[in-house]
């Protein structure tokens, strides 16, 4: 019997074909899930955008099917497919059944194409080894050429025949194999943002997309190409204009490396309200940037500081500025192109050649110190905002270690927090927290409990509006910060320069979250004030259902030693019609939590089984925003129009001498 775990010469095996790519799409197409499918998009557009750039066709057309297909139509100078003399074989082999073969290996020889963004000789034929069927149809030298593939083996061979057309191109349509791809259910949202992003760094080119599922149509087109859409993503509160600069270079990665072509172009401005920053080489968009980004920083952070320096703009002993100040205030597109490119991997997010970098570096920085110099009051204004912006970013670089160190400690010792009543229970699924106003709403509330899961919070008097003040007069409140203590979760504070959260949801130490207060003005205007607390602080606990109202009744109504309970006007009014006719009633209008029995409220607002306790709903939350901010931020138009408005409904829950 042979041993399954024998490891000979027998035991080694390799791909071929399709299973090159079918069975490990990730090895070249970066992911088996959605990411790698839509790669598969991606590297046959780049074959049209190479063909368009090097001046044949001006218009690509992409069609999206219900069946999830996918059809590019551009009017090139149609893909050679014909019998190829020096390799003995038909170039559609070549170009949709074999790896590493293409057109686009000598760019820096200026052979097919100077300038490439395909030139790894994968994508079409990694595209067709994964789909489930390829249909390529090549309109060139007065034919028509037809192939059609299936699950990457060719059907029919090669279909030729004489074809009078109006233009040379190429079509070609094709469906993601789910045997290959886990999901090939690819959102419009992706294709409508690449081809944008194309048409940005492509000046000129149009991309019509059509996407039978929705039945939209889209277009595409910058005729100044990143000028025309930096000035569209600035719109707003301007510093500087948009600046436009391009250059070109030649030069080499290293000595011993072939000299190559760069050609650069950048445009930008300053902004005070939007940022963005993004970066193309021969139009692939670099998520995450590689040599075009290290120069932009380098470049920026270099001109400015020298700049701020120069006109003694640092406070004595001040640290140099960051990229970081810069970023909050700018817009920049960088796109560059060049003969020879090392991308980080076949998915193209990042460059690494480093001569880009230099050259870019060089450039930018010329032509910054160009605009600084002829432009000094715009000059002026961006030194000015971006030490604004180092300031702010150290200021609430401060605040977020302050906030931590106030945070942070074992609240589980209840010393810790002033008159903070815990349960026995260490069972986070069990423990319910009661947050109460008042040293005698404690006293009702502890005696009428359930000690081994219910604790008490009591508040000092009313917090604290969270939507009007900052955060640092926020965090200087014991009584807000000994409420974040006992919650345990931590807090979800975001800024413009740092992100402060300090949120855990693991570590809240609480299934249920209750408001308790009088059913009275006051009561109302205290929970309100803490929903806004946690609404700012730490929504994700409204959004996760942990946060609840309990209900407290308005009124206690005996009739012949039976109590009922209102908890408004309505329900009392239909109590009193059942059992008017019983005997004597008496009305009594709760007073507030701390005068009611242990009995009263141990059935009214504590007991699970009696209480009647309000959710807080996060689908309510853009309501609820919207009256926080109307009613307690700082719309002060808004809140007097809705007082002049609706003031008077109120006018009965008020006490008027």
């Amino acid at each position: 019997m042979a041993n399954k775990n024998a490891y000979t010469n027998d035991s080694i095996t390799a791909l071929v074909g399709p299973d090159r790519v079918r069975k490990k799409p990730a090895a070249i197409l970066g992911s088996d899930g959605l990411e790698g499918c839509q790669h598969t998009f991606i590297e046959i557009l780049a074959n049209s955008i190479d063909e368009a750039r090097e001046g044949y066709g001006k218009v690509i057309e992409i069609t999206r099917f219900k069946d999830k297909s996918i059809q590019i139509r551009d009017y090139g100078r149609g893909c050679p497919v014909d019998y190829n003399e020096k390799e003995k074989r038909y170039n559609w082999e070549l170009v949709y059944c074999e790896l590493y073969a293409g057109g686009k290996y000598n760019t820096n020889d200026g052979e097919n194409y100077e300038y490439s963004l395909g030139t790894n000789g994968l994508g079409s034929c990694a595209t067709q080894y994964s789909s489930e069927y390829m249909d390529v149809t090549v309109y060139k030298d007065g034919y028509k050429y037809d192939l059609h593939f299936e699950k990457g083996f060719n059907i029919g061979g090669l279909k030729k025949e004489k074809f009078d057309y109006k233009q040379s191109g190429t079509l070609q349509k094709w469906k993601p194999d789910l045997e290959v791809f886990n999901d090939i259910n690819i959102p419009l949202e992706f294709f409508t943002t690449m081809l944008k992003k194309q048409a940005v760094v492509n000046a000129g080119l149009k991309f019509k997309f059509y996407d039978e599922e929705t039945n939209q149509r889209f277009e595409f087109l910058y005729d100044n190409g990143i000028t025309d859409y930096v000035k569209e993503i600035s719109s707003g509160k301007e510093i500087t204009g948009v600046q436009f600069s391009e250059s070109s270079a030649k030069g080499r990665d290293r000595a011993d490396k072939p000299e190559y072509k760069v050609k650069m172009q950048f445009a930008f401005c300053f902004n005070n309200e939007i940022n963005l920053i993004e970066y193309y080489h021969n139009s692939s968009f670099l998520e995450n940037g590689g040599s075009p980004d290290k120069a932009v920083k380098n470049a920026f952070v270099s001109e400015i500081d020298k700049y701020i320096k120069s006109q003694g703009k640092y406070n004595k002993d001040e640290s140099k500025i960051s990229f970081a100040d810069i970023q909050d205030s700018l817009i920049i597109v960088t796109n560059s192109f060049s003969t020879m490119t090392s991308y980080e991997n076949q998915t193209k997010k990042a460059i690494n050649n480093k001569f880009i970098q230099e050259a870019m570096t060089d450039f930018i920085k010329q032509r910054l110190e160009i605009f600084f110099i002829e432009n000094k009051l715009e000059a002026d204004k961006v030194m000015e905002q971006v030490l604004v912006n180092k300031r702010s970013r150290e200021s609430a670089e401060k605040q977020r270690i302050n906030i931590k160190k106030k945070l942070q400690g074992n609240i589980d010792m209840t010393n810790r927090v002033k008159k903070f009543v815990d349960c026995r229970t260490k069972d986070s699924e069990r423990r319910e927290l009661y947050i109460v106003e008042g040293d005698s709403a404690l006293g009702s509330v502890k005696l009428s409990r359930d000690s081994e899961f219910q604790a008490i919070m009591p508040l000092r008097g009313k917090i604290l509006n969270c939507l009007k003040a900052d955060y640092s007069k926020i965090f200087e409140s014991d009584v807000i910060v000994d409420l974040i203590r006992v919650l345990g979760c931590g807090v979800e504070v975001k800024s413009k320069h740092k992100d402060l959260t300090m949120f855990d949801m693991d570590s809240l130490r609480w299934a249920k979250i209750i408001i308790c207060t009088d059913a009275d003005v006051d009561g109302f205007q205290i929970r309100t004030l803490v929903l806004a607390m946690i609404y700012r602080l730490m929504p994700t606990l409204i959004q996760e259902g942990k946060v609840f109202i309990a209900e407290t009744p308005l009124y206690e109504i005996t009739c012949k030693n039976k109590t009922y309970f209102a908890y408004d006007d309505k329900e009392k009014a239909k109590i009193l019609e059942e059992i008017a006719s019983t005997g004597r009633v008496t009305i009594q209008r709760s007073k507030g939590l701390g005068e009611n029995t242990a009995e009263m409220m141990a059935q009214t607002t504590m007991n699970p089984s009696s209480r009647r306790l309000i959710k807080v709903m996060p689908e309510e939350a853009e309501k609820t925003s919207y009256y926080f901010e109307m009613l307690l931020g700082d719309a002060l138009e808004a809140r007097k129009e809705h007082i002049r408005e609706c003031g008077h409904l109120y006018l009965d829950e008020l006490d008027v001498m």
